[in-house]
């Protein structure tokens, strides 16, 4: 039978070439992850640091090229349509959250939450919540942004810990992520793998749902046994309008972008209406949500270009040659797949572009060996997801902590939902399933 894959390429990448092409990441890694914890202080390297250096060193990777070029290869990384997108979300939700707060939508939307539900369902209810809006909306982004702003009262409420209320919040994005018709990961999943979302659907809730259901179980027993404080503030229902209108639009499936800027001027314009500021302080509270992500923004650019270089020097084929040599079976080629797709989305810090990268050989490796394109979509949407809740410069880790003020290894400890999802997808792997071949 003929060998296949990257074995078929005009170059193949050297061992040497490709761990100096992702050593900039390694790069990274060790200077903010592994002296945080070498040191035991979370603060102790500066993320914009760390990543700046990186992208300095990276430069060296590129031989052959002039320092100009070099410097254009890093330009480009940072300026991908997609990275652009995502920071003018960064800053309407800067706007959004800053001017919801200054006109008390924040407070009145905590302070009935904690009305309407038990105390000791504030975790799991929470986490719940942020499945279905994420279901509904098919972003995990969208979802963060809208809920941490919530989380972060219900923590000043109730005295829990703030990375951990905001970990669930991010737990539950990820669900919708993973399981939405209208997810960008699930829509290039099933294109790549040629299977209908509703097929993987199914197979995927069998890994997703046994994995949520576990993740409540755990917060309810963490919310029973730290007995959260109910509020008493009194309910004001007309400034929880704000939040009420982002949530009911982004589940109806208004474009996020649209839902935060309609939310930010309806916010505005309560505020003022309600007396909470003037022209000139809704304006100041405005300026001050966007400045408070400049630093979320400026990491965006510096992680982008960064990925860049790494692609342009050959990290990422790289992987894919290596985890492509050695596959024996169905269950290795399933393994494969899931390698290849949590160790690039590692690379790239976006699961939708992990999927997109590796896809296609993914198709390939099923098809070669026998797995059932529903199996390998799944497989695929899974594991980015799970990868994500590893690496402190994923998008939705950023967005969280830029709107809850925390570090972003702060919640990675806390983020139980894609660790049992990757554990349960794995065991996935190794229960054999009869199943009828999907083309």
């Amino acid at each position: 039978m003929k060998k296949i894959y990257l074995r078929d390429m005009e170059e193949r990448i050297s061992p040497l070439r490709g761990f100096l092409a992702l050593s900039p990441l390694i790069m990274f890694l060790l200077l903010y992850l592994a002296l945080s914890l070498l040191v035991g202080d979370f603060y102790a390297m500066p993320i914009t640091v760390a990543f700046l250096l990186s992208c300095l060193y990276s430069l060296v990777v590129l031989r052959g090229r002039s320092v100009s070029d070099r410097f254009q290869v890093l330009t480009e990384g940072a300026s991908s349509p997609s990275l652009l997108l995502m920071i003018w979300i960064f800053i309407l939700a800067g706007a959004f959250a800053s001017a919801a707060k200054g006109m008390g939508a924040i407070d009145a939307t905590v302070n009935l939450t904690l009305a309407v539900m038990p105390e000791s369902l504030i975790l799991p209810g929470l986490f719940l919540a942020a499945c279905f809006v994420s279901l509904s909306v098919g972003t995990s982004v969208g979802t963060i942004a809208a809920l941490t702003p919530i989380a972060a009262g219900i923590a000043g409420q109730t005295g829990q810990s703030l990375p951990m209320i905001v970990a669930i919040v991010v737990g539950g994005a990820y669900f919708g992520d993973n399981l939405s018709f209208i997810s960008d990961t699930t829509i290039m999943a099933t294109r790549t793998q040629g299977c209908e979302m509703s097929d993987k659907f199914r197979m995927n809730l069998r890994i997703a749902l046994p994995a949520a259901i576990i993740t409540m179980i755990l917060y309810a027993f963490i919310g029973y046994e730290q007995n959260a404080l109910a509020t008493t503030n009194e309910i004001d229902y007309i400034r929880v309008l704000p939040y009420l209108f982002v949530l009911i639009a982004a589940i109806a499936g208004m474009n996020v972008m649209l839902v935060l800027t309609i939310g930010t001027l309806l916010a505005l314009g309560m505020g003022l209406s309600l007396g909470a500021f003037d022209v000139i302080g809704g304006m100041k509270a405005m300026g001050e949500g966007i400045m408070g992500m400049s630093e979320l923004i400026i990491v965006t650019l510096m992680a982008g270009g960064l990925i860049g270089v790494i692609r342009q020097a050959g990290g990422i084929d790289f992987l894919l040659q290596q985890l492509t040599r050695h596959i024996r079976g169905r269950r290795g080629a399933e393994c494969s797949i899931a390698a290849l797709v949590t160790l690039t989305d590692l690379c790239t810090a976006n699961n939708t572009i992990a999927i997109l990268t590796v896809g296609p050989l993914a198709r390939e490796i099923s098809s070669h060996y026998g797995v059932d394109p529903r199996r390998s979509a799944c497989l695929l949407d899974t594991f980015s997801c799970f990868a994500q809740g590893l690496i402190p410069y994923g998008a939705q880790m950023l967005i969280a902590c830029g709107l809850a003020a925390v570090n972003p290894l702060e919640i990675i400890p806390y983020l139980y939902y894609p660790y049992i999802l990757g554990v349960i997808a794995t065991i996935y792997i190794f229960i054999h399933h009869e199943q009828k071949q999907v083309h």
